[in-house]
């Protein structure tokens, strides 16, 4: 049998897989302002474990498009491409980069925790100025108001999100592995 190029029906079904957990948590959020609290990021930074980079950066880009032909996935179960131009719309364009670095950091590190950690950080840093940026411009704040209230709400959380994923991610990797599923 000779070897095709591209992408085996294992590696689709395993994005369509983190795509459909993406679909199913990022809807899931708490309103405490003009952006909320969802579960977007820390299933991205799982699908980055499980995936590697280029391939969970496609899982999310593949949830986006979703999103943006209608499918209600993003947070509060909302959809459409009006939501990239309200005050959300650069943290969604954001996870675009923010899976790129993380995901290198983690992938190439070989899964070290640490240096995961510190591509999630610098990846959410980036995410946190696509946005902040955005906000501003769709809310007509100045750049201070929207870190005020498009980052400083969020900092704890995301942490934790990233300790978490750091903690949990690595165990469902290596159990997918040893399952020959990846």
């Amino acid at each position: 049998m000779t070897e095709t190029k591209g992408l085996s029906v294992k590696t689709i079904a395993a994005i369509g897989m983190i795509t459909a957990v993406t679909c199913i948590l990022a809807p899931l959020s708490i309103p405490i302002g003009p952006v909320p609290i969802s579960l977007t990021n820390l299933v991205i930074y799982f699908g980055l474990y499980i995936l590697g980079w280029k391939k969970g950066t496609i899982s999310y880009c593949v949830y986006l498009l979703i999103g943006l032909v209608g499918v209600p996935v993003f947070s509060a179960f909302t959809a459409g491409p009006q939501k990239l131009l309200g005050p959300t719309g650069g943290y969604l364009i954001g996870f675009i980069p923010m899976a790129v670095i993380a995901g290198l950091f983690i992938e190439k590190s070989g899964r070290k925790a640490a240096l995961s950690l510190a591509g999630m950080v610098l990846g959410t840093v980036v995410c946190y100025g696509f946005g902040t940026a955005w906000l501003a411009v769709s809310a007509h704040m100045d750049f201070p108001a929207a870190l005020a209230v498009g980052v400083l709400p969020f900092l704890v959380g995301d942490l934790v999100k990233m300790v978490l994923a750091v903690m949990i991610a690595p165990q469902i990797y290596n159990a997918l592995q040893r399952a020959n599923l990846l």
